[in-house]
C-alpha cells in the first residue's frame, strides 16, 4: 500500500490516515505515561461531585447524537449494516 501524499486532502480514500496515525500515537503515549490511573480518579471524582449530573446528561446527549450547543450540526443516526 502506498503512503498518502502530504499534499493530499484530509479525506484520503476511506479516512484520514494522518489523523488516525497521530491519534494512535497520542493514545499510546498517554497509556505509557503512567497518568491513566490519575485521570480515572479525577473523572470519578467529577462524576461523584456537584457537576456529576451535568456530566452524565452530556454523556447521554452525546450518545444519542444530539448537538452540544445551539446551531451545532447533529450527527446522523447510526443505521444497522445491511446483509
Amino acid at each position: 500500500m502506498t503512503e498518502p501524499s502530504k499534499s493530499a486532502p484530509d479525506i484520503q480514500g476511506e479516512g484520514n490516515y494522518d489523523a488516525a496515525r497521530r491519534y494512535r500515537k497520542e493514545q499510546e503515549t498517554f497509556a505509557r505515561s503512567g497518568k491513566v490511573e490519575e485521570k480515572a480518579k479525577q473523572a470519578e471524582a467529577a462524576l461523584e461531585g456537584p457537576e456529576g449530573d451535568e456530566l452524565e446528561a452530556a454523556r447521554h446527549k452525546a450518545a444519542r447524537g444530539e448537538p452540544k450547543e445551539e446551531g451545532e450540526a447533529k450527527r446522523p443516526p447510526e443505521r444497522p449494516l445491511s446483509r
